[in-house]
């Protein structure tokens, strides 16, 4: 097992995938892309010891690049995950304008809970998340306890 990192790059990856048409579903590559990149990031946080916020840094970085992947009509999409301080900033860009927001959703809706999920395990972390870059790239800071300070 690697030492906890004490700051810099944990993850940054670029995912290729197909612009959607209309409200067509993305391909089936593609969706599968995401659940094997949530795989990459809890190997790789596992690995640099931050074992404590596995579960809502899987659970962020599955609902960004979904959310990219449904709404942005890019061709690509980024991962980044860094240390910075006493943070885990996790980053999803799809260099494609508009920000990502909470929208109200009616009970019986089968879509449409996922920043809203994201923005209540990012408070309850007490961290922060938003989108810059013209809303092409959203973003979130998560408070991090390595291993070896637990």
């Amino acid at each position: 097992r690697a030492a906890p990192l004490r700051g810099g790059e944990v993850l940054n990856e670029r995912l290729r995938v197909t612009p959607r048409r209309g409200n067509a579903l993305p391909l089936k590559e593609d969706a599968v892309r995401v659940g094997v990149m949530r795989r990459i990031t809890a190997a790789r946080l596992k690995y640099c010891g931050f074992d404590a916020v596995l579960d809502d840094a899987m659970l962020i970085v599955s609902e960004l690049l979904t959310n990219a992947l449904l709404h942005s009509g890019t061709t690509q999409i980024a991962l980044t995950i860094t240390l910075e301080k006493e943070d885990l900033h996790i980053a999803v860009g799809d260099g494609m304008p508009g920000c990502a927001a909470p929208k109200p959703t009616d009970t019986d809706a089968e879509s449409g809970r996922g920043l809203a999920l994201v923005e209540y395990v990012v408070q309850e972390n007490g961290g922060t998340w938003g989108s810059r870059d013209a809303g092409a790239t959203t973003w979130c800071r998560l408070k991090v306890a390595t291993a070896e300070a637990s």
